[in-house]
């Protein structure tokens, strides 16, 4: 079981690099149902109003096809068919009323990188989407645009690998990479232009603050303020111009942990620490509906150790 983090002077770290920073009111966090199965490197996404959880890593270590959907409404779980390629580490988004899984590895460990796409419908089920261009997990993904980008990753050594999704031609493009490869990093847009935070290289550095933006408009990456806190296996997510870091792995405290959580807003183009998460996690995947993130499952240890916890954050304005 890990201990509940410390909070560190990210706010000071932060105004050091980036300037000064203002005090955020506080956060509020609430316990929602648990996930039916505790597990962890999920993808999840929202989808007609609900949280969509797929694949992942079982306490045993086994990779799980399982496929659930939480209900804010009811606060009640349901679960779906299962994947047809279980998978950990795959990235998650929805579209068109529609639940993209992309990539994944579908072997122990990190092994077995796979360049395959499941679509599911409501109503309908599976099926097997347009490849991937190269295949990879511990990738993150993103819609701008109507269309589906999916950003770094690793298929052995990590990649900076950057794609688009077409859904009416049903077809992949290959972009500009992102300029520092990495995988298990966290993606979110902002103002039609997807930042790509933190994440780890060749699974020696667990602590990259890197901060890079794509624009699609100019297909041109650009770098922005540093995440204050480098950490991998994080949550990013955004609601309204701001986007949240939370949680990871990767700390020198003994649980290998971080539970803080900071906020990045893009018009001042300046970092904020806020309260830490009641319990540090990584592995997890954030999904915005309204105003709230959630965040299901996920690990509290550094390496394996998945949870069904399942916690909503309301962020102060922004």
């Amino acid at each position: 079981m890990s201990h509940r983090p410390r909070p560190r002077p990210l706010a000071l770290l932060a105004a050091l690099a980036l300037g000064p920073t203002q005090a955020a009111s506080a956060p509020a966090w609430s316990s929602l149902a648990p996930l039916p199965q505790a597990r962890q490197e999920v993808g999840a996404a929202p989808l007609n109003g609900r949280v969509y959880v797929v694949g992942g890593f079982l306490a045993d270590g086994r990779t799980t096809p399982r496929a659930d959907a939480y209900d804010p409404a009811t606060n009640t779980w349901a679960s779906l068919p299962p994947l047809p390629v279980a998978v950990n580490h795959p990235a998650a988004v929805a579209l068109g009323g529609r639940l993209y899984v992309l990539g994944g590895h579908t072997g122990p460990g990190l092994g077995g990188a796979t360049d395959a796409v499941q679509v599911y419908e409501p109503g309908k089920g599976w099926r097997r989407g347009a490849p991937l261009p190269t295949r990879r997990g511990g990738l993150a993904a993103a819609v701008a645009g109507g269309r589906i980008y999916a950003v770094g990753g690793q298929r052995g050594p990590s990649v900076g690998d950057l794609a688009v999704y077409d859904p009416g031609r049903d077809r992949w493009t290959v972009l500009s990479p992102m300029p520092t490869r990495r995988d298990h990093l966290g993606v979110a847009v902002l103002g039609g232009r997807l930042h790509a935070v933190g994440g780890r290289t060749d699974g020696r550095d667990f602590r990259l603050t890197a901060h890079e933006v794509y624009d699609p408009a100019s297909g041109r990456w650009s770098r922005a303020a540093p995440l204050p806190t480098g950490r991998s296996g994080h949550a990013v997510a955004g609601v309204g111009r701001c986007l949240y870091a939370l949680g990871g792995e990767g700390s020198p405290r003994p649980d290998g942990m971080f539970g803080e959580v900071e906020r990045y807003d893009a018009r001042s183009g300046v970092w904020t620490a806020l309260s830490p998460m009641p319990q540090a996690k990584h592995g997890m995947a954030a999904v915005t509906l309204g105003h709230r993130i959630f965040l299901p499952g996920g690990g509290v240890v550094a390496g394996l150790g998945p949870t069904a916890a399942h916690e909503a954050f309301t962020p102060p304005p922004c």
